[in-house]
């Protein structure tokens, strides 16, 4: 063996040890996830070969990404139809005596030559747009979640995706941890037998109001930020943070947190979306206040006869726009005939130990690896590969939420058809009435050609 080989593998299983201690996870798991990523990782980019990258939504999400994706490439726009955020986040992307354009028009950025990947953090009801335009204009984009608004846009969006053939990447990054991923290999595994039940637990939204109306801010165009949703009047907890907490911008706790841990089900779960579906409220918006329940639950069976559950919990709720956690019930937990798995961001356990410490056998089912959310859409942009949130996965995953979402709007239990995409059955007609929004025009589909 030569000594540059023993000096290499003497470091790799230094790194091994370190990342294992680092995460809590079993040393196996480790060993393997970072032969295969050492196997995989593209040629690191030169100084001279940085796409450039323009950020739409300047909010603090958006601004996370941008900064995110600067280690991959250089912010040349930023753009926010809140002037003042704009000017703002260029001021915090200026580098080496050079400022981001700013612009209030998405579609002004998607004329610029010097622009190859959006980063996209705007509100929901603004995704599909800022997206559809993106793709015809032949830019790659990191996509905030939910994909989409409704699940007709989630169909405009995938076409647009592959039909121009851009790198599309959904902002579902606990694809990218460890220990979702570890979770899924073991039930795909059958490490807790036959899956039966996923239980997901998401932190309650708020409960609000009345609020009153106030003179629109000169910095904002209010009349832009509404888009394709109803005129109203301008209300300060309407928009930007809050704005996840009314049906006319997003879905409430349903979208937000859910977004994540659903997408997370579904591909533990290993189908394309479920067959039946009831929701209810369990709590009631104050009148003028925000309109989405901060309290619900609903119940999905899948094909495969895996139930799965989802529901809020007042043990993680929203303080000033910033999610506290307890750790312990906002997560997922996978039920088997054999046992059972908890997981969220903090935490992996089992019913017994051995579920996680004995080694998967290398012929076990896995799922797709990616360490780094934004750093494996950069390499996917570079190699033109799907990366690990793929844009049919965004649209699968964010469909779970909307099901949830109609289900609960019409009060009755629903049949899906995940091929079809469409409601089946008894309330059919009343379930694919809300597949999709009527758009306030301009801001319609022509508004981005």
């Amino acid at each position: 063996m030569s000594k540059s080989f023993q000096i290499s593998r003497r470091s790799f299983i230094r790194n091994c040890t370190l990342t294992a201690a680092a995460t809590g996870l079993p040393l196996w798991f480790v060993e393997r996830e970072l032969a295969n990523a050492a196997e995989s990782t593209p040629k690191p980019l030169g100084p001279n070969d940085r796409p450039g990258i323009a950020l739409v939504g300047c909010g603090g999400m958006g601004r996370g990404d941008a900064g995110n994706a600067s280690r991959f490439g250089d912010i040349v726009a930023v753009c926010d139809v809140d002037a003042q955020r704009a000017e703002s986040a260029a001021k915090q992307f200026a580098k080496n005596g050079k400022t981001p354009a700013t612009a209030t028009d998405f579609r002004k950025i998607m004329e610029r030559s010097d622009v190859h990947v959006i980063v996209q953090g705007t509100p929901d009801h603004w995704h599909t747009l800022v997206n559809l335009a993106a793709a015809k204009a032949g830019k790659d984009v990191y996509g905030e979640k939910p994909l989409t608004l409704t699940i007709d846009e989630g169909k405009h969006i995938v076409k647009a995706v592959r039909d121009h053939r851009i790198v599309f990447q959904t902002g579902t990054q606990q694809r990218s941890e460890r220990k979702f991923r570890m979770a899924c290999d073991l039930v795909h595994s059958g490490r807790i037998g036959k899956l039966k039940q996923v239980s997901v637990f998401v932190p309650a939204g708020l409960r609000e109001g009345p609020f009153k109306t106030a003179p629109v801010p000169a910095e904002l165009d209010w009349n832009f930020w509404q888009g394709q949703t109803p005129n109203v009047d301008y209300v300060k907890e309407r928009c930007h943070v809050t704005f996840r907490w009314w049906w006319d911008y997003a879905g409430g706790p349903v979208t937000d947190w859910g977004a994540h841990h659903n997408d997370i089900a579904r591909w533990a779960i290993g189908l394309d979306g479920p067959v039946s579906v009831e929701a209810r409220a369990l709590t009631e918006p104050i009148p003028n206040g925000y309109t989405t329940p901060s309290e619900f639950d609903a119940t999905l069976m899948w094909g495969n006869g895996v139930k799965q559950v989802v529901r809020t919990t007042v043990d993680d709720t929203w303080f000033g726009g910033i999610v506290k956690e307890s750790g312990q019930r906002n997560g997922i937990k996978f039920e088997g005939t054999d046992g059972w798995i908890w997981v969220n961001r903090e935490d992996l356990s089992a019913s017994n130990e051995d579920i996680i410490t004995n080694p998967l056998p290398d012929n076990a089912t896995r799922v797709e690896v990616s360490n780094d959310h934004m750093k494996n859409f950069f390499d996917c942009v570079r190699s033109r590969r799907d990366p690990i949130s793929k844009i049919e996965a965004g649209h699968r995953s964010a469909c779970v939420g909307h099901l949830i979402i109609i289900a609960m709007r019409v009060g009755r239990k629903l049949q899906w058809d995940p091929t079809a995409e469409v409601f089946v059955g008894d309330g059919a007609k009343e379930g694919n009435a809300h597949l999709a929004r009527e758009m306030r025009k301009p801001y319609d589909y022509s508004f981005v050609g």
